[in-house]
C-alpha cells in the first residue's frame, strides 16, 4: 500500500512538471509571437522614415515675357530660302516655381527682350516650321534666359519658356 502512495505522488509530481513545461512553452510561443509580429509590423516604418519625404513642390508662376512697350508678343522677320518675306509672331511665358525669380525676370525684362529678339531673327522660315524646329527654339530660348538669370541671381531659376502662341506667315 505504501508503494501505491509512493507510485501517486510520482503521478501526481510528473503531471505537474508536464503542466508547467507546456504553460512555458505556450508563454515563449506568445513572447516569440509578438515580437515577430511587432519586428515586422514596426520594422517596416523604420524603413520608410528613413527615406526622405519627397520635398512638396511649389505652385508654378508664370510670367508674362513682354516687349519694351509692353506688348505681350515679339514679332520679327525670318530669314527665308525663297526670299519672301516670312513673319513670325510669338507669346511667350517664363515658367518658375519661385517668386524671387519672377521679380528678376520682370527687373531684367530689357534684356531678356533683346536677347530672344536677337535669337529669333536668326531662324529660318523653313525650320521652325517643323516639330523640331519649335521645340529647338523653345530648348534655344530656355538656355538663353537660364543663361541671363544664372548670371543675374546665380542660378537658372527658370524651368521652361512656353510659347503661348506662335503664328509664322
Amino acid at each position: 500500500m505504501a508503494d501505491d502512495a509512493q507510485a501517486g505522488d510520482q503521478g501526481k509530481k510528473g503531471s505537474k512538471k508536464k503542466l508547467f513545461i507546456i504553460i512555458a512553452l505556450v508563454a515563449l510561443l506568445l513572447i516569440g509571437g509578438g515580437g515577430a509580429a511587432a519586428f515586422f509590423l514596426l520594422g517596416g516604418d523604420s524603413e520608410q522614415a528613413a527615406e526622405p519625404a519627397e520635398p512638396v513642390r511649389k505652385e508654378a508662376i508664370y510670367t508674362k515675357v513682354r516687349t519694351l512697350e509692353g506688348k505681350p508678343m515679339f514679332v520679327v522677320t525670318l530669314q527665308s530660302a525663297d526670299e519672301k518675306r516670312h513673319y513670325m509672331q510669338a507669346y511667350i511665358e517664363a515658367k518658375s516655381r519661385d517668386q524671387e525669380v519672377a521679380d528678376a525676370l520682370t527687373l531684367h525684362m530689357p534684356l531678356i527682350v533683346a536677347r530672344l529678339n536677337t535669337l529669333f531673327s536668326t531662324q529660318t522660315f523653313e525650320h521652325l516650321m517643323t516639330i523640331e524646329g519649335k521645340q529647338e527654339l523653345r530648348a534655344q530660348a530656355t538656355d538663353l534666359v537660364q543663361s541671363i538669370m544664372r548670371e543675374k541671381i546665380g542660378r537658372p531659376g527658370v524651368e521652361s519658356i512656353l510659347f503661348t502662341n506662335l503664328v509664322m506667315q
